[in-house]
């Protein structure tokens, strides 16, 4: 089973982080902060598994990660979990999140939150894979970019509506421009 996601940047600050299992605030901090520690300091020809940190479980637990140019993907997952298996997983989240947002970077992951948590969603819930094909990924975020334009439409024409339905006196609604400062000062509240 997953226990947390974390993926932070090559200075150990966090961009998205999911624990799956109860932690305090702090206890997750230091779990981050143990996490990137650990991982940080290792080459880039070494395995991408090691045994998890104190924090998170001990000898239990596996920490698997990639790192992709200036962001580390690291999978807390324990022994029932195939770690060739948790690399594929994080190579589908990497290329799904590359295909929406066409070269992911760490801004994507800030400035697009709720979209990438969506995107993990896809892939992982309470813990457990859900699905690791792309394809089906990828048509299940289209169909809630659909819904997402759908609903913005909508909002966009009740606040139309509304603006019409404002009683606003005539003689402010045939007023031009250049007569408005005039007309300001005479209103009466």
């Amino acid at each position: 089973m997953i226990k947390a996601i974390l993926v932070f940047n090559n200075h150990g600050k966090p961009r998205l982080t999911k624990f799956y299992q109860y932690f305090t605030e702090d206890m997750q901090q230091q779990i981050i902060k143990e996490t990137f520690q650990l991982v940080s300091k290792r080459d880039d020809n070494v395995c991408n598994f090691l045994e998890g940190g104190s924090l998170i479980g001990g000898s239990d637990y596996k920490l698997i990660y990639r790192h992709y140019a200036t962001l580390y993907f690291v999978f807390c997952v324990d022994s029932s979990e195939s770690e060739l298996g948790i690399l594929d997983l994080i190579q589908v989240f990497v290329e799904t999140l590359d295909k929406c947002f066409e070269n992911v970077c760490e801004l994507d992951l800030i400035f697009h939150v709720d979209k990438v948590h969506y995107i993990l969603n896809e892939l992982v819930m309470g813990g457990m894979v859900l699905e690791t094909n792309m394809t089906e990924i990828l048509s299940r975020i289209q169909e809630q970019n659909k819904l997402e334009k759908q609903e913005s439409g909508l909002a966009a024409a009740r606040a139309v509506s509304a603006v019409k339905n404002i009683n606003i006196p005539a003689g402010l609604k045939d007023m031009k421009l250049p007569d408005l400062p005039q007309a300001i000062k005479e209103l009466k509240f």
